[in-house]
């Protein structure tokens, strides 16, 4: 589980495709403190298990399953990832919870300067409209954002300075994929309401 309060950036060193599945090295500082072997972290949201841990870099298997749903596929390396160690029980909950199961993916539609912050514009992924809800939160690339607003064919969120300076959203363009995760809360309350009896 984590909160979507990103605790660095790392560069992926290296990509290996095996078949239908792959393997990652992401090179990192600070969220190589205190891991070890079998900890999860997440990587631009999507929860992956730890297998090896060298003085600068981890490394993670990636499954077909997370190819397919997440945008993963987009990565190479080079490519400048978000990531966050798991939340202990003794944290503060800064952000909101976020399981690091993506839900889908989305691109970026714009990016407009406000003042010192930003408001990034998002495709609304079809079938995921209902569970967009202004002022609600949202994962994306895990980061928990709040949504400021809703259109038919889209959504926003306003990133502040430090958001923006402290993530991968300060290397992204119109165009780009991201990774979506749906407040858990909400898909709950969606299945239900889905199975109570008309």
């Amino acid at each position: 589980m984590f909160t979507g309060i990103v605790e660095e950036t790392g560069k992926i060193k290296q990509i290996l495709r095996q078949g239908k599945n792959s393997s990652l090295t992401v090179k990192c500082k600070k969220v190589i403190e205190e891991t070890k072997k079998g900890d999860s972290i997440a990587v631009n949201g999507i929860c992956l298990t730890v297998t090896e841990i060298e003085r600068d870099s981890l490394s993670f298997d990636v499954s077909f399953e997370t190819i397919e749903k997440s945008g993963f596929r987009y990565l190479r390396a080079g490519d400048i990832v978000n990531l966050e160690r798991a939340l202990k029980l003794s944290d503060r909950l800064g952000g909101h919870i976020l399981q690091g199961h993506v839900d889908t993916i989305t691109k970026i539609t714009s990016i407009k300067r406000v003042g010192d912050s930003f408001l990034f514009s998002f495709k609304t992924p079809s079938k995921f409209g209902h569970l967009i809800v202004e002022k609600g939160s949202i994962g994306i690339d895990g980061i928990s954002l709040t949504i400021a607003s809703i259109s038919e064919s889209s959504f926003s969120v306003a990133v502040i300075p430090t958001t923006f300076e402290e993530t991968n959203l300060k290397f992204k363009k119109p165009g780009d994929v991201v990774n979506i995760e749906f407040d858990i809360i909400g898909k709950y309350v969606e299945k239900m309401l889905k199975q109570m009896p008309k």
